[in-house]
This record gives C-alpha cells, sequence and structure tokens, in this order.
C-alpha cells in the first residue's frame, strides 16, 4: 500500500511513519516542518533501514498537493497535519482555523480528485468538551469544545462526515486520541515540543534533565483520587499501531467510522509523576498551583469498540511510557537540536 502521511515529520506522525514502513508498506510525507525537524527523517531510516519519500510544505498549497499525488498513486491517507496548540489556538484563533480547516478541505479534494477513497483523519478526545460521565465511548455527545484547537477538529469530523454522505464509496476513520506520552524505544525519536510544552510528560522530562527546577502541577482539589486531574496516557507506539489497525479495516469495509484510541484507564498528575521517579530512579519536583481555566478533573476512554473492531489494544504500560520518555529526552536533551 501507498500512503500518504500529512505532518508525518512530528510526534505522532513519525511514529505512523516507522509502524507503516516496518509492515513494508511505501510511505510518502508531506510537513511544512512548522513543529518538526528535517533531522527525524534520518531517525527514522536509521530505525527501519528506509527513509521515507518527503516534500516540505502545507498541505492546503493545493497545486503542491496536486503536484504529488500525480507523481504517487496514493491507496490510502492519513491526516496528521495541523497546528496543536491549545494555548496559542485561543490567542490565534484565526490562524488555527484557516491551517486546520482548509488543509482538510483541499485534502479531500485533490483526494477526490485523484480518486484516492481511504483517510485516517487525526481527531483528538478534546471533541467530547466538557464530559459527563466516565468512561467516554464514541456514542457520547461531541461539541461544546473548550477551546479553538478542539472546535477544529470537532468541526473536521463533521466535513469529513458531511463528505462521506455525498460519497457513501469513501472510508474515513476518525481516530480520537487521549493523552499520548512515551517515545520509541530506540530512543531516536520522540516528542520534542517547541518553546513551553503543551502536555504533561515533556515537562516532567525536562525537569528530569535540569531544564526546568519543578513542575507545575495545576489544581489539587479535583475531586478524585489524589485531588489531580485524571487522563487516559497512552504509549505513542501503540497510538501508531492503531492507525496501521485502521488502514488494514479499510481493506474491507467502506463509510465513516470513529474509534477512541486509549488504555481504557485514567491516571491521575500524581500517579504518572511517581511512575516517571520510581521506572527510572529520578526526582521530580513539583509545585501545586492553582487550577487552570478549562481544565476538567477526568477524562479516559472507553476502548471496547477499537478493541473489538480493528483487533487492538494498547499493550505498553505506563512505566515503559515513562522508560521510553527518558531515554529519548536523556539521549536527546535539546530535542532533535542536538
Amino acid at each position: 500500500m501507498r500512503v500518504l502521511v500529512t505532518g508525518g515529520a512530528g510526534y505522532i506522525g513519525s511514529h505512523t511513519v516507522v509502524e507503516l514502513l516496518l509492515q513494508k508498506q511505501e510511505v510518502v510525507i508531506i510537513d511544512d516542518l512548522s513543529n518538526a525537524k528535517e533531522e527525524v527523517l534520518r531517525r527514522i531510516q536509521t530505525i527501519t533501514g528506509k527513509t521515507p519519500i518527503f516534500y516540505r510544505g502545507q498541505v492546503q498549497d493545493e497545486a503542491l498537493l496536486t503536484s504529488i499525488f500525480k507523481v504517487h498513486p496514493f491507496d490510502a491517507v492519513i491526516h496528521f497535519a495541523g497546528y496543536k496548540a491549545v494555548g496559542e489556538s485561543v490567542e490565534k484563533p484565526l490562524k488555527y482555523f484557516e491551517n486546520n480547516l482548509l488543509s482538510t478541505i483541499v485534502l479531500l479534494r485533490v483526494m477526490e480528485q485523484f480518486n484516492v477513497k481511504k483517510l485516517v483523519f487525526s481527531s483528538s478526545a478534546t471533541v467530547y468538551g466538557t464530559p459527563t460521565k466516565m468512561p467516554l465511548t464514541e456514542a457520547d455527545p461531541i461539541g461544546g469544545t473548550t477551546n479553538p484547537y478542539g472546535a477544529t477538529k470537532f468541526m473536521n469530523e463533521l466535513i469529513i462526515k458531511d463528505y462521506c454522505v455525498a460519497h457513501p464509496e469513501m472510508a474515513a476513520t476518525m481516530l480520537r486520541y487521549f493523552n499520548p506520552i512515551g517515545a520509541h524505544p530506540t530512543g531516536l525519536i520522540g516528542e520534542d515540543p517547541q518553546g513551553i510544552p503543551n502536555n504533561l510528560m515533556p515537562f516532567i522530562t525536562q525537569v528530569a534533565i535540569g531544564k526546568r527546577p519543578h513542575l507545575n502541577v495545576f489544581g489539587n482539589d479535583y475531586p478524585t483520587r489524589d485531588g489531580t486531574g485524571i487522563r487516559d496516557y497512552i504509549h505513542v507506539v501503540d497510538l501508531a499501531l492503531g492507525h496501521v489497525a485502521s488502514l488494514e479495516k479499510m481493506q474491507h469495509a467502506a463509510g465513516y467510522v470513529v474509534y477512541n484510541l486509549g488504555t481504557g484507564k485514567g491516571t491521575s498528575v500524581l500517579e504518572l509523576v511517581h511512575a516517571f521517579e520510581t521506572a527510572n530512579q529520578v526526582s521530580i519536583p513539583l509545585q501545586i498551583q492553582p487550577r487552570r481555566s478549562g481544565d476538567i478533573a477526568e477524562n479516559y476512554a472507553d476502548c471496547t469498540k477499537s478493541n473489538r473492531e480493528l483487533g487492538w489494544v494498547a499493550t505498553r504500560t505506563l512505566v515503559d511510557a515513562c522508560r521510553d520518555s527518558w531515554k529519548w529526552q536523556s539521549k536527546n536533551p535539546s530535542g532533535y537540536e542536538s
């Protein structure tokens, strides 16, 4: 199978490219490197022995995208490309709506032109907004998102769903991620945030490596078992394998479908910190700060549907993710700039 991976040099994209190449698939990447480094391509080659074809540019550049489709007869597309910083999306909503929505519209238009009928979309648990019960199933209501980033994921799902209504031969899978952590077990590729991290694990590893003096924990008065927020932390390699499983499922069925990708278990902030300390024999000093606006107490997945229909299960443990995150950070103290 020949697969176009938009945003394939990013954190989740690069791990998915590795798994696709290990499965003997042909991979082409388009990425504008606004939140990634070209060095990741060399690291992918080291891990897999194969170098994916790479185009630098934006997905919404219709002329560029068309030229890529003319050269490569794709069987499927995995669409990761998009801005993803929640805080920045609040400050610059038009930037997020323009980039994240237009890229999907242009991609669908070019896919239609070249008769490509299989799409996996990188969605997010943020589409559930503020949930009223746990765990979250794919049948739970979506919308009511708390920031423009989440709104773009929700709106992209609607765009793709409506497109599938008009094109019933289309196979489109929405993968709603929970909280990806970890890195490739080689330590060669991992999460390399630009500036202040948006996610918890890079903060923990940057404190461990000495780049930051302490970890800020936002809120310890939630109605949870230790007062800190509970999330569903999934190893990025398990997440990548969920995409491989989705592509396989698409070979046998058309239509629009949604899957949660998580572990099905909630872990608190303090539990994640303690797991990291235990796994790596390092100490993480922390300070309790007031809650952040928009944060919720609990957010974790019911993955029964993805387990049953995709034959996919998250098998890597929290300890595995903590060890792999620390291996990546230790080997690459400045990320891909190291």
